[in-house]
C-alpha cells in the first residue's frame, strides 16, 4: 500500500475526527464535492537508504489537505490531524513499519478555491520499511 493509504488507516482509527473514507476522507484525488473534505496525497520524499545495514527503509512524504466552508473549522480539523500524526513512531500499518512520522513545517493556508472554500495543507516526512516477506 502507498503511504497515503496507511495514513488514511491511522486517521480513520481515530473516531474523534468523525471522518469516513470516500465521503469526507479521500486519497490522492480531491473531489469537487462535498465542500468539507480531507485529502491525503502521496508526494515525493527522499531516496531510500542504500547502506549495508537496515536496507529497506524508504523515506516517502505525504501532504494532508483540508478543505472547508469555515476557516475556523478547517483550521481546527487540520490541527487535530497534525496532533494525531506528528511524532508517531514504531507502529505497523498494512504490513509496513512506520519508524517515524514528522511534520516538515507548520500548517499553511493554501488558498480559497473558486467556490469560497478555504484549503489548508501540512506535509509530513515518513520513515518506513515493509515487513519482511511482505510487499
Amino acid at each position: 500500500m502507498s503511504p497515503a493509504d496507511d495514513i488514511k488507516a491511522m486517521i480513520l482509527a481515530d473516531s474523534s475526527l468523525d471522518l469516513a473514507f470516500a465521503s469526507s476522507l479521500f486519497v490522492n484525488k480531491e473531489p469537487a464535492k462535498p465542500d468539507n473534505t480531507v485529502t491525503i496525497f502521496d508526494t515525493p520524499g527522499f531516496p531510500p537508504y542504500m547502506g549495508f545495514t537496515d536496507v529497506g527503509y524508504e523515506y516517502p512524504s505525504i501532504q494532508i489537505r483540508v478543505r472547508n466552508r469555515s476557516q475556523e473549522d478547517g483550521w481546527n480539523l487540520i490541527n487535530e490531524i497534525y496532533l494525531l500524526l506528528h511524532g508517531r513512531a514504531h507502529e505497523t500499518w498494512n504490513n509496513a513499519i512506520y519508524e517515524s512520522i514528522r511534520a516538515t513545517g507548520s500548517i499553511a493556508l493554501l488558498d480559497w478555491d473558486d467556490n469560497g472554500r478555504v484549503r489548508f495543507i501540512i506535509n509530513f516526512n515518513i520513515q518506513r520499511k515493509q515487513v519482511a516477506g511482505e510487499s
